[in-house]
């Protein structure tokens, strides 16, 4: 793993999947590597009444409805498609599912404007087809292709940033369980194997760009990933996913209590005001999700390690989130000085602790970019 800047899900956690399939005698669909319990136990962490000889970690934080929902579409013949706004954990949660059912997350179709029909059904190996001609073996199989034959999980990410034409190519996929090859006069049609289904994630901000046609909406079931409000659990996911970054960079620092119960209020008044909006200019571009909360925590924590006082500050902090947020010049600009002036600078005042240095550095940032 410490050859690798991303491992995937099976990787990472390969020891903690073993240890589970080998204690694992519940009923399996198809060829599924997990049962759904444990599906769901990989995913959501074991609790003390579930009688493990070990704990396993919680990876995905989340209502567990949502997870079991996912599951139980994977085990029927429909495919799953996870909608939420950016930053909401869909793509990570698309991972650890098809990790925990076949071990393998890496069948990935990345849907674009340029995404093209090839890549979701195959393409040819040209110098092949120029020396011996079109057969099995000078086909190129996409990663969903891949999926039909070995009976795995396919991904598509982004599914409506697709064109129309790329999304109807699925309809046939996910209705008949088969690609056929024309160019091909003999073993000329790829069947599904049993376990094969497709997980897709899109992006509810992206409604409007490539919406999806009636006829691939009922070959989903649709499971909507709302952004997480509950501070408590948010608290936990940037605890998990700072942690990760600590140990990656060998960063030996405590992020203070303090200092993320800002970063969180911060993010709640933000997003606050952003509902409170009576139009798309008076709130942020950004969607405030809880990935945002992490990736302005750990350009904080890099920066103070990197090149400030071996330690987080309310100020570095400060500095991260409008360097983070601040996307639009000046609407983004003009909508967080407005909080430093309507929300924080009172608050500073009021309680003190960290909010007068946060305060300072939130507005030495605006100065700077202004």
């Amino acid at each position: 793993m410490s050859d690798l800047l991303r491992a995937p899900a099976e990787i990472k956690y390969a020891e903690e999947l073993d240890w589970l399939e080998s204690i694992d005698d519940n009923p399996k669909p198809f060829s599924w590597r997990l049962s759904p319990k444990m599906v769901r136990l990989f995913v959501l962490g074991s609790e003390r009444a579930d009688g493990l000889d070990r704990e396993i970690s919680q990876k995905w934080f989340g209502d567990r409805s949502f997870v079991e929902r996912s599951i139980v579409t994977l085990a029927s013949d429909r495919g799953l498609l996870l909608i939420g706004d950016p930053g909401t954990g869909k793509s990570w949660l698309a991972e650890l599912l098809s990790t925990a059912i076949c071990r393998n997350s890496t069948l990935v179709v990345q849907g674009t404007a340029g995404t093209t029909e090839d890549h979701i059904k195959y393409s040819w190996n040209v110098s092949m087809v120029i020396a011996k001609g079109q057969s099995r073996e000078s086909m190129i199989p996409s990663p969903i292709m891949t999926a039909m034959e070995t009976g795995a999980i396919g991904r598509f990410e982004e599914l409506t940033r697709s064109t129309s034409d790329v999304q109807d190519a699925l309809i046939s996929i996910l209705s008949e369980k088969y690609i056929s090859v024309p160019e091909l006069d003999s073993d000329n049609i790829v069947f599904a194997k049993p376990g094969f289904s497709v997980i897709a994630t899109a992006n509810s901000r992206d409604r409007g760009v490539n919406d999806l046609s009636s006829a691939l909406k009922r070959r989903f079931n649709f499971v909507r990933i709302p952004v997480m409000t509950d501070r408590k659990s948010e608290a936990e996911i940037v605890r998990f996913r700072t942690e990760e970054l600590l140990r990656r960079h060998s960063i030996d620092l405590d992020v203070p209590p303090t200092l993320l119960d800002v970063l969180l209020r911060s993010f709640a008044d933000l997003r606050a005001s952003a509902a409170a909006a009576g139009s798309d200019d008076e709130k942020l571009e950004s969607a405030l999700s809880t990935a945002e909360q992490i990736g302005v925590l750990e350009d904080a924590i890099l920066h103070s390690n990197f090149f400030g006082a071996q330690g987080l500050t309310a100020r570095s902090l400060a500095s991260s989130l409008v360097g983070s947020l601040a996307r639009r010049e000046p609407e983004d600009l003009a909508i967080l000085n407005k909080y430093l002036h309507g929300v924080v600078e009172p608050r500073s005042k009021e309680e003190g602790g960290s909010w007068p240095e946060f305060l300072e550095g939130g507005r030495d940032a605006i100065a700077t970019l202004s």
